[in-house]
């Protein structure tokens, strides 16, 4: 279906492919993976046609429909969100839009002289649109919305007044309503929640078409994808299996190209020592000149190409007390809209509370109420008096200065301690060399969250809240994260759609449901071994 042959591209100075090839075969699913700037992006537009290869070729099969999924998501309104995703499909949308015009026509007494010419090109539209089955491509345009979280509400109402992260689970619809031959998804997991995580999942291994996707979450890729290619140092390299079975196979091959690199080095270590000693004598002249040219000759093994990671060591964070944060008879409503009714919770120290819940559960609310960052509107929030805390939320990332470099943002919030101690720890958040010198209004999402978890870790609380901390980590990251963590000696309150970082990190299990609330001891694996789903409502 899609070839690439060869391939060699070069942006600017940045050599991104080297003879590089790879196939994508019909019904195949592919996990493309690589470190953050290797190249998916630009190899995904070429796949498309809107980059040309310098040198190579990409072959298309004729005819083959492409769907292509990115984070740029262009303008979107003056429509209703359903609109917006038929329009993705063809005429089907622009025949919608006129019937809609037609039938105010018709009710319009103004227009009572045109009516016979209005009533005939009603017929004329709607006779197309039924040919295109449009009936059925409402339906199925809501069903795939309604999958990745849209209220009946948020359907109908204009796009343009979206969130960015709702009008990019727009752009995705659109694409998946489209059903191509072959999907390019680029990071679709990315503004997705846990149920909507779910329900993609479950789209996407019953797509009978070809499929190619970035992803940071590595349990989505697992479930979805019977092949990688990575993309590493300007080559291609496939791999059969899952994202689990990748790891292992690189790990394997690491070992084994860094023993033939030890084994070559002591062989040419011996062979320079021995032309070394006896270049000088004549004697020797035969065997010497015998042995240089062995050495032009030998294929030089590279020693493997090592991901670059730093592991994050914690501080001991100072102790708290038994009692970290108590919530009492809280209540806290949103205008009409009640989120809490005499509402109790505790979190005690070396508790480790995932908490989950549908849309407008109040996941992010609880959060805020714990981290004093939103007052109840009743009863009482408290946090015990050795409780140092530490709060993630995505609104922290918009809160950086854009005119301050990552270095000179952790310098105002350490003026003590000294740049070695925080170029290592930028290090540690994927800053590395002059990385430190970008300026905040450059950084992309990833790079604002790594930044605003540095900030927050380096001087360890001793209770952490977290409102989706793993947004817009890459894979490594979340597993230095993850590492990190692990090893924390303090509470922890947290909301993420990640499963592989919810069943590494918790202990305890809050769910949030319309009948009220249910804890769970145990974490996430045993919260799913005991309700049978992986998260409210949705049955694993």
């Amino acid at each position: 279906m899609i070839r690439l042959e060869n391939i060699g591209k070069q942006n600017g100075k940045q050599i991104v492919f080297i003879e590089a090839s790879a196939t994508v075969l019909r019904g195949e699913k592919v996990g493309l993976v690589g470190p953050n700037g290797a190249g998916k992006t630009t190899l995904f537009r070429m796949m498309t046609g809107e980059e040309q290869p310098d040198e190579g070729q990409v072959s298309v099969d004729r005819g083959l429909r492409i769907g292509y999924f990115s984070q740029d998501v262009g303008d979107m309104a003056g429509v209703s969100a359903v609109v917006e995703v038929m329009d993705g499909v063809g005429p089907v949308s622009a025949l919608a839009a006129e019937m809609a015009e037609l039938e105010a026509a018709m009710g319009d007494p103004d227009r009572a002289d045109d009516m016979d010419e209005i009533i005939e090109r009603y017929g004329e539209v709607q006779g197309k649109f039924d040919e295109l089955d449009g009936y059925a491509l409402d339906g199925r345009a809501r069903e795939v919305l309604g999958g990745l979280g849209f209220s009946d509400e948020m359907m109908n109402g204009d796009v343009g007044k979206l969130s960015g992260g709702w009008k990019m689970r727009v752009a995705l619809a659109k694409i998946l309503l489209m059903r191509p031959d072959v999907m390019l998804l680029d990071e679709p997991s990315n503004h997705l929640d846990i149920e909507s995580l779910i329900w993609l999942e479950s789209f996407l291994k019953g797509f009978d078409g070809a499929l190619m996707m970035t992803s940071h979450d590595r349990e989505f890729m697992n479930r979805i994808v019977t092949k990688i290619v990575e993309i590493d140092g300007g080559a291609l390299t496939t791999y059969s299996g899952d994202y689990e079975f990748y790891q292992q196979q690189r790990a394997i091959a690491e070992v084994q190209q860094q023993a033939q690199f030890d084994r070559q080095q002591a062989m040419l270590a011996k062979e320079i020592a021995f032309i070394e000693r006896f270049k000088a004598r004549a004697s020797h002249a035969a065997q010497v000149q015998s042995r240089v040219k062995k050495l032009d000759k030998i294929d030089k093994v590279e020693p493997p190409k090592r991901q670059q990671t730093v592991r994050f060591e914690f501080q001991a964070a100072p102790r708290s007390g038994e009692d970290v944060a108590t919530l009492k008879n809280v209540h806290k409503s949103y205008g009409a809209r009640r989120i809490y009714e005499a509402f109790d919770f505790q979190v005690r120290r070396r508790e480790r509370w995932c908490v989950m819940g549908v849309n407008g559960a109040g996941k992010s609310t609880l959060l805020k109420l714990v981290a004093g960052a939103s007052e109840p509107d009743d009863g009482t929030v408290a946090r015990g008096p050795s409780v140092k805390m530490g709060y993630f939320s995505q609104h922290a990332m918009e809160l950086l200065d854009g005119d301050r470099t990552v270095l000179e943002t952790l310098e105002d919030d350490f003026p003590q301690a000294g740049q070695a101690p925080l170029r290592a720890l930028a290090g540690c958040f994927g800053f590395y060399g002059d990385e430190v010198e970008k300026k905040c209004r450059v950084l992309s999402g990833g790079e604002k969250a790594r930044l605003v978890m540095a900030k927050m870790l380096f001087d360890p609380p001793n209770f952490l809240v977290l409102d989706e901390p793993t947004n817009h980590l890459d894979i490594a990251t979340k597993q230095m994260l993850i590492e990190a963590l692990s090893r924390y000696e303090g509470a922890m309150l947290f909301v993420s759609h990640d499963r592989h970082f919810l069943a590494a990190l918790s202990n305890r299990v809050l769910e949030l449901t319309a009948d009220g609330m249910q804890a769970y001891g145990g974490g996430y694996t045993e919260y799913v071994a005991r309700t049978g789903q992986e998260a409210p409502g949705i049955r694993g």
